[in-house]
């Protein structure tokens, strides 16, 4: 395992933090309430170690195949129907949802290889994840790749907590399916919108990782 480029000065954060609490904590509270001094200290502790696992990018066997999509990110399928996307495509297409809790990995990846055709950045609200609305109406990037087998449309998409989108896409970038796109800071949300006749491999809630599983085949 390994720490996210991206996590590198929250955590530098997170350790002053700890730091600047936990010392004056030992020298001036311990003395006089040891349980309350330790009880700091394992809050405190607690909650760095989860900041540090937050930007966690854990080794794994990445999947990739020719008409395949793969799930850009960790998380739980909370949406599968058919939509009409009305920023690209301007027709119909299969949605899949997948939304990221803060435990979750936030590292995200190509569902697809191919070339970056489109790629936008949108200002918007903070629904939680989860709302239906967030997918038109929160903060987002879109991007759509494009390969012989046809174009994949996906949103990061901001949530309550999710505060800043980063996005490593260039339009004209040739890109390989699985590779990192970019990272969501805190609790938020990924859109797949696939061709109508995509055969979807993925059930409502279920759980999914990033690079690994197989959410579709495209027609």
């Amino acid at each position: 395992m390994t720490i996210h480029r991206e996590g590198y000065k929250t955590i530098a954060a997170g350790v002053l933090v700890f730091a600047l609490v936990n010392l004056p904590s030992f020298y001036f509270i311990s003395e006089h309430d040891l349980w309350l001094s330790g009880l700091i200290f394992i809050v405190t502790l607690f909650l760095l170690l989860f900041l540090v696992s937050f930007f966690r990018i854990p080794k794994r066997k990445l999947t990739s195949g020719e008409g395949l999509v793969i799930c850009p990110a960790d998380g739980k399928v909370v949406v599968i129907e058919e939509v009409y996307e009305e920023e690209y495509f301007k027709d119909k297409r299969l949605q899949v949802s997948i939304f990221m809790s803060p435990a979750n990995v936030h590292q995200n990846r190509n569902p697809v290889g191919g070339e970056v055709v489109y790629n936008k950045y949108h200002k918007g609200k903070y629904l939680v994840a989860w709302n239906p609305k967030s997918s038109t109406e929160n903060e987002r990037q879109t991007f759509v790749i494009r390969n012989a087998n046809g174009e994949v449309l996906a949103k990061q998409i901001a949530g309550a907590l999710a505060k800043r989108i980063v996005n490593y896409l260039m339009v004209g970038q040739k890109v390989e399916q699985s590779a990192e796109m970019g990272f969501i800071k805190f609790g938020s949300r990924v859109d797949v919108l696939l061709p109508i006749g995509s055969q979807i491999r993925v059930q409502l809630n279920q759980s999914v990782q990033g690079g690994v599983t197989i959410l579709g085949e495209l027609p």
